[in-house]
């Protein structure tokens, strides 16, 4: 008996040793679960794409104060330059409509119909309100009006004592009291005729009194050939005497290019 229980208490020993370990590796697997559980993003805090999301619906809501500073509507734009109540041929081109038709006959005046935009009021001659009326104008596209009556971008970097004189491709629009067919803003090639400021007679003038000196030349800007002067003084007079025939007829000019004024 006593030999026997000798022999079963050391298996008894080994198996409480493998349930042990087995206990503990459970325990430690139930631990880590647990752990990992507790530590997912949906306990007590919410994932990263969610607070994500959220904050781009915050950027992009119609409702937050940027929406404020959106910049005016087409019909905010053109109604601020309408004149309220008033005749209905007289308004400018850019508050009303026409039906403009290019069958009409150049240079004769045309009938078209037309009527204001939304949120334009006008009066016929007998002082009613209204919504259709009829515009006579001259037939011709806008780029066939008279120069007086459109505005053209000017240009400062082209010469305008040249031969043969020098153009600019000019940006032009049409002032808003005339009417006309096709597009108001064009293109055309026109003239170089800006001015820097330069006298024509302010320089005839330095030429004849102080020309042997170069003073013609400096007040047109052309420092090397004022210095040339001032140094022969004159070309012992035939360079100024040249110069003056030149001044006068308008050869020589300002080194910019500009015209006289």
């Amino acid at each position: 008996m006593a030999t026997s229980c000798h022999i079963w208490r050391p298996d008894r020993g080994r198996s409480c040793k493998h349930y042990g370990i087995f206990v503990i590796l459970f325990m430690d697997l139930v631990l880590q679960c647990v752990n990992g559980y507790l530590s997912s993003p949906h306990i007590d805090q919410e994932p990263p794409y969610t607070r994500d999301a959220q904050h781009g619906t915050i950027i992009t809501s119609p409702v937050i104060p940027a929406v404020a500073s959106v910049s005016p509507t087409d019909e905010d734009s053109y109604t601020s330059k309408c004149p309220s109540g008033g005749q209905c041929d007289r308004l400018p081109a850019s508050c009303i409509q026409c039906n403009y038709q290019h069958n009409c006959t150049y240079g004769k005046s045309a009938s078209f119909t037309c009527k204001p935009k939304k949120g334009v009021h006008c009066v016929g001659k007998s002082g009613e309100q209204q919504s259709n009326f009829t515009l006579n104008i001259t037939c011709q596209f806008c780029w066939q009006l008279d120069p007086s009556e459109y505005r053209c971008s000017n240009s400062t970097n082209c010469m305008t004592v040249s031969c043969p004189r020098k153009r600019y491709n000019a940006t032009c629009d049409v002032l808003d009291h005339v009417h006309c067919l096709g597009k108001r803003r064009f293109q055309k090639r026109l003239f170089c005729n800006w001015t820097g400021g330069y006298k024509w007679s302010t320089a005839l003038a330095l030429s004849i009194t102080l020309g042997g000196f170069g003073a013609d030349r400096f007040y047109l800007g052309q420092w090397r050939e004022g210095l040339g002067k001032l140094f022969s003084f004159g070309g012992l007079g035939i360079w100024t005497l040249i110069d003056v025939l030149l001044i006068g007829v308008g050869y020589v000019g300002p080194a910019d290019g500009s015209l006289y004024i």
